[in-house]
């Protein structure tokens, strides 16, 4: 019998790394891959590993993302105990919005106690990742577990950015820091440390004592990280780390890569894992009917590709191209477009990730451009070629990729 287990997911973040795709939404509302969104990844993967009742915590900036939600998630109500809900913050314990990981969940406390789960799965809504959530939760009562913790292998050098974790041989946590300047390796490793995911198993109870103790701490910070954690791991309740390596999708036919993750909160991370499904063999699998990432339905047309009036042909290569869009006359290369986009004739775009309703103009040439929702670029217009004029004109990273915003009004490239 399936262990009943009742998640939330983290999605109340305001992304300013990814400014200016979070400009007028939350991270985990900003489109990925040409037709999902952030979210839709860790939704995708409770509702496939048979976990269906799910509460999404908003907070920042939420109107697309509940908008999102209701579209693309709503099961209706002909099967009890099947949702997947949004919750704003609505200041139930007082007047303050959420203050961390943890009162975001303490704050929504009735809905544990009104639903009676023997397990809560609390996990974060943006990142990019298949995770069987099932066999998380088989591990986690196999080991008679208090809290399980998924956790990845990070680059030492990177791995202040997380939760670093130190297990015994049979992968017990006896340790935790939390964003350490100064991480300890993996035993046996020490170019790596292991790190959390942001994403947990409580049993029930366990969850709400803790919940409870940290809610009337004055110097808490109120986060499972920095605060929950650590302090159940210091009254000797059993903590476990999952190793995310061993996770296996089934219908996978590229099982090495079944542990891929990737945290999008910048810009030149969110546009690398764009880049990462070009592949004739990708890392993340797109394809696998067996464990579908869902998004929202649409009646769009399929995407065509079509010949000029003088006879040159629309063509894209190692490029994904969604619904609705025409390639006229044009060349796309290595790039992810959207829905609705159009490619006029004789224009290039190279490495460019190109959201929904994009024009791009005849003889334009893109490269190395996330270019948001609804923007038309000029005829004959030049970007990603000039960091010094597209800095000008634009949000450009270090690295040279040029951000344009959603609904930006682009004005011609002045020569």
């Amino acid at each position: 019998m399936r262990t009943k287990t009742l998640a939330f997911v983290m999605a109340g973040g305001k992304g300013t790394r990814l400014e200016p795709l979070t400009a007028a939404r939350s991270k985990p509302a900003v489109p990925f891959g040409g037709k999902y969104r952030i979210i839709d990844f860790v939704l995708s993967n409770l509702v496939n590993s048979g976990v269906y009742g799910t509460y999404v915590l908003t907070q920042f900036k939420s109107q697309s993302l509940t908008e999102h939600l209701n579209q693309t998630w709503n099961f209706g109500s002909a099967i009890p105990g099947h949702y997947i809900t949004p919750v704003p913050a609505q200041q139930r314990t007082g007047e303050h919005w959420y203050k961390g990981t943890a009162d975001a969940i303490f704050q929504n406390l009735n809905l544990i106690l009104e639903h009676k789960p023997e397990l809560v799965a609390v996990f974060g809504g943006d990142h990019i990742f298949k995770m069987n959530v099932q066999q998380m939760v088989d591990y986690h009562t196999s080991k008679l577990a208090d809290v399980t913790i998924a956790a990845i292998p990070v680059p030492l050098a990177e791995a202040s950015e997380f939760g670093v974790i130190q297990v015994d041989d049979q992968w017990r946590i006896i340790g935790f820091q939390e964003k350490p300047k100064s991480p300890s390796p993996m035993p046996g490793n020490p170019a790596m440390a292991l790190c959390s995911m942001g994403n947990y198993i409580f049993t029930s109870g366990i969850l709400i004592d803790a919940l409870q103790k940290d809610a009337v701490l004055d110097k808490s910070n109120h986060d499972f990280g920095k605060n929950v954690l650590p302090a159940l791991l210091a009254a000797g309740n059993a903590l476990y780390a999952w190793d995310y390596a061993t996770n296996r999708i089934p219908g996978s036919t590229n099982a090495e890569h079944d542990g891929y993750w990737r945290d999008v909160g910048s810009i030149d991370a969110f546009y690398e894992a764009s880049m990462d499904l070009r592949a004739v063999m990708p890392q993340l699998d797109l394809y696998n009917q067996e464990w579908p990432i869902r998004s929202s339905p649409n009646s769009f047309p399929p995407a065509k590709f079509v010949h000029n009036s003088e006879g040159r042909v629309g063509q894209a290569i190692q490029s994904i191209v969604c619904e609705g869009t025409i390639v006229s006359g044009s060349t796309v290369v290595d790039s992810i477009i959207g829905r609705r986009c159009r490619i006029n004739s004789y224009s290039e775009v190279h490495a460019c990730v190109l959201n929904d309703g994009v024009d791009v103009g005849r003889g334009a040439r893109l490269r190395r451009c996330i270019v948001d929702k609804n923007v038309t670029i000029p005829p004959n217009d030049v970007i990603g070629y000039n960091h010094d004029e597209d800095a000008k004109r634009f949000k450009v990273t270090e690295t040279g990729i040029v951000i344009i915003a959603k609904d930006q009004v682009v004005q011609p490239l002045k020569r």
